[in-house]
């Protein structure tokens, strides 16, 4: 690797060579191991966005210490409760997380906000007459911990996923396996938040020797993303389906070609939600062949199964629309299967719970031996998400276990409804939930978006379903909203719309 090559940038402006990189990382391994922080122990990220995410997460590991990212849209109060629970000694945070609620973090040896002047006098390295650090890299085994991710905790307290080195490791060989090939003329830009998925992407960019590029907004804006493509090059980087839908619909706004937009996008790799058969259909007909699919789970990172550009291309194969609609097939470091309740497993196209096994799977829950023994039995981990193979491997998921709606008996899965409500004239997104019912048991809702300018016809709507689907399985009841609750990584909270419903 060059060192003198530009490694990090702020927009189009360079913050890192990658030899300045490294001696960051140094400097601030240095100063962790000044201030007695051990090996294995957690220090927090309670940040937005930022281009010194990149320093203090490779310096926490230079100095053998583990990370603990936390989500920067959380409470404080939430945030402090992953922090207590976690025992982290620091905490590297930006100051505005704090901001609308004046509120604290407490019990840290230490809080440094990464733009003030204490950070910069961490930072600070040998001047330009004095000899560089040389601080040697802690060694550390493959299952010592390295990143504890903490889950969403839609059903509770969230649980802190122990992901090792060796976890981190295998994704990062598999996104060069199965998502992308990478060299140092890429650039990654970092839109979705850093303490998930992309964040951690910055491990196979770096072994490749590429760029990596925080949006100035901090986040995702789709004419500077564009705008920062044609700039600096053709962009990599991770995005949730409604993160590609504003993409395609900035293209389509604007007049793009797809040769444009390839101009603008090297790769867009999405997960982390459902993305629907007429979603992607749109995006490679407005932007090309730019896209990949990924599934897995903060406890097998970024490694489960993969769709892959030839796939989404292969409009010739004769299961072209189920393959579309599926999440492909398992990446190359893991084995999928698909079981029943007793973990047995099942025939092709039956559905039951998906199981995962391999390098990326995480050693368990943090102080939770419960939740471990639960998901992890026999070594595979059972994932919660519902799905069914096919002759070909590849998996189609149809939803969560916990969003199975299960009326009069019969198992109804949203999204096949969504998937049909979606083709409708004037629908912009669709969740289906399902609803208390003293008859049936549950009773399907449809929470319904539609386009600006479009007044939807519930009978239409209506009228598609019973064209489309069998008669129990279409929605009793419609519910037109003006837009669906969203975290921040663009998964819709059904929690949230089944609460509404009571």
């Amino acid at each position: 690797m060059a060192p003198e090559r530009p490694a990090i940038f702020l927009g189009t402006q360079v913050v890192a060579t990658h030899g300045q990189w490294a001696q960051r990382c140094q400097q601030l391994a240095r100063q962790f191991q000044a201030a007695g922080l051990q090996p294995g122990d957690r220090l927090a990220l309670f940040m937005r966005n930022h281009v010194r995410t990149l320093e203090v997460m490779f310096g926490a590991w230079w100095a053998g210490l583990a990370v603990l990212p936390i989500n920067a849209k959380l409470h404080v109060r939430e945030a402090q409760w992953i922090i207590d629970n976690a025992q982290a000694r620091w905490a590297f945070v930006t100051a505005d997380i704090t901001s609308d609620t004046g509120e604290d973090l407490t019990g840290l040896e230490r809080i440094v906000d990464v733009d003030s002047p204490e950070a910069d006098a961490l930072w600070q390295g040998p001047g330009p007459n004095e000899t560089p650090f040389d601080t040697p890299v802690t060694e550390r085994q493959p299952d010592d911990l390295a990143w504890l991710f903490y889950t969403s905790g839609t059903t509770g307290r969230p649980k802190g996923v122990m992901i090792t080195h060796r976890n981190l490791m295998t994704m990062g060989l598999a996104y060069f396996s199965d998502v992308d090939a990478i060299g140092p003329q890429d650039c990654i830009a970092y839109a979705a938040p850093m303490s998930h998925g992309a964040g951690i992407y910055a491990i196979p960019h770096l072994m490749a020797g590429a760029r990596h590029m925080v949006p100035p907004s901090g986040g995702f804006d789709p004419a500077e993303l564009f705008a920062l493509g044609q700039q600096l090059g053709p962009l990599s980087l991770f995005a949730a389906p409604t993160i590609v839908k504003r993409l395609v619909d900035h293209a389509e706004a604007t007049g793009l070609t797809a040769q444009a937009c390839g101009q603008a996008f090297k790769t867009v790799v999405y997960g982390g939600a459902p993305m629907y058969a007429a979603d992607i259909q749109r995006a490679l007909r407005v932007m090309g062949p730019r896209f990949v699919q990924i599934y897995g789970q903060g406890e097998s990172p970024m490694v489960g199964t993969a769709l892959s550009r030839h796939h989404l291309q292969d409009t010739a194969h004769p299961r072209h629309a189920e393959r579309l609609a599926s999440v492909g097939v398992a990446q190359t470091p893991v084995r999928i299967r698909v079981t029943d309740a007793q973990g047995q497993d099942l025939p092709l196209g039956e559905v039951g719970e998906v199981l995962i096994q391999g390098d990326s799977v995480m050693t368990g829950y943090w102080r939770n031996p419960e939740a471990t023994a639960h998901a992890i039995q026999n070594g595979w981990l059972f994932t919660g998400d519902m799905g069914c193979l096919d002759a070909d491997g590849f998996l189609t998921l149809k939803d969560r276990s916990k969003d199975l709606i299960i009326s009069g008996g019969s198992n109804i899965y949203p999204r096949e409804i969504e998937e049909v409500l979606l083709h409708a004239l004037g629908v912009a997104e669709v969740a289906v939930v399902g609803a208390p019912d003293a008859e049936w048991g549950e009773v399907v809702v449809a929470f319904v978006v539609p386009q600006a300018g479009h007044t939807l016809d519930t009978a239409a709507l209506d009228a598609l379903c019973l064209q489309e689907i069998a008669r129990f399985k279409r929605p009793k009841r419609y519910q037109i909203v003006a837009s669906l609750p969203k975290n921040n990584y663009g998964k819709v909270l059904k929690t949230e719309l089944r609460q509404r419903l009571g």
